[in-house]
């Protein structure tokens, strides 16, 4: 007997369906760290050449001699580790599905598809929250980050809000795998890149060119990393970021359902054509 089985025995049928999702959400987290435990060997090259990467970041802004440059970096480069961990986990999960030839298995299985996404979103939380922290320590031994004055909980509030709008946005992405095995993943490595260009990650938007600004108007991390710089640079509280908090707020609302519904009509599409089957 499962956990499920054996957590919902006796209980009513509604109560047994809620807790079956549940646990099946559950499984999806276990599947997702049981790949990386799989290929450890990757997942350590892949957070060694972030922290590199993070470090280069914050040693350039170093070597300008201005203390508070460091430190607008910094934010920017682990605050994108983790936005983009978020992205990048929930749309990749799809692409290892194709990879290991368990999609259609997946696709299947007596579970809801939501249940699928939302356990999968789960996993990108603890991951993304796991890998930014990781990444954290390899730079203190770099830099010495000073929050002294910081709005820690005003700027802790605009990375929950965020975090929902990245994963809306990783759910819709995660489709383009299923349309096309070869191709898709390499369509969400550039989604993401074009979300890196013209957010504000390691500059202001203001030095884009005038054509390109427009499109950092609809992208969720333009507003998360000028909140949180404005919260950990200058202690702005609540009030000066509540614009941003509810713009974010309204990019998670509609990012998850319309990211589920995206997703739900390309699986859909993909089912009438095949793609999904198993080959081999």
């Amino acid at each position: 007997m499962n956990k499920a089985d054996t957590a919902v025995k006796g209980k009513p049928g509604g109560t047994v369906a809620g807790v079956r999702e549940f646990w099946g959400g559950v499984g999806f987290v276990e599947r997702n760290f049981a790949l990386v435990k799989r290929y450890a060997g990757w997942e350590a090259v892949f957070v060694a050449y972030g922290a590199v990467n993070s470090i280069i970041i914050g040693l350039i802004g170093k070597a300008t001699g201005d203390a508070r440059l460091v430190l607008y970096l910094i934010i920017g480069s682990i605050l994108w580790v983790f936005l983009s961990s978020l992205f990048h986990e929930v749309s990749e999960s799809v692409a290892w599905e194709h990879w290991e030839g368990t999609l259609e298995l997946t696709f299947m299985a007596p579970i809801k598809r939501l249940t699928m996404l939302l356990g999968t979103s789960a996993y990108a939380v603890i991951y993304g929250l796991a890998r930014s922290l990781i990444i954290l320590l390899a730079m203190l031994v770099f830099f010495n980050i000073n929050l002294a004055g910081a709005n820690l909980p005003a700027a802790s509030a605009v990375l929950l809000v965020s975090s929902i709008s990245f994963l809306g946005l990783g759910i819709a992405a995660a489709v383009l795998p299923i349309l096309s095995r070869e191709r898709g993943p390499q369509a969400t490595h550039i989604f993401q890149a074009l979300i890196l260009l013209v957010s504000g990650v390691y500059y202001p938007i203001d030095v884009l060119p005038v054509w390109l600004r427009p499109i950092s108007v609809v992208s969720p991390a333009t507003y998360a990393l000028r909140s949180i710089r404005a919260c950990l640079l200058d202690g702005a509280g609540f009030r000066e970021v509540k614009g941003d908090i509810l713009i974010l707020a309204v990019f998670s609302v509609v990012s998850v359902p319309v990211g589920f519904l995206i997703f739900w009509a390309g699986e859909s599409w993909a089912k009438r054509k095949g793609k999904i089957k198993i080959e081999g």
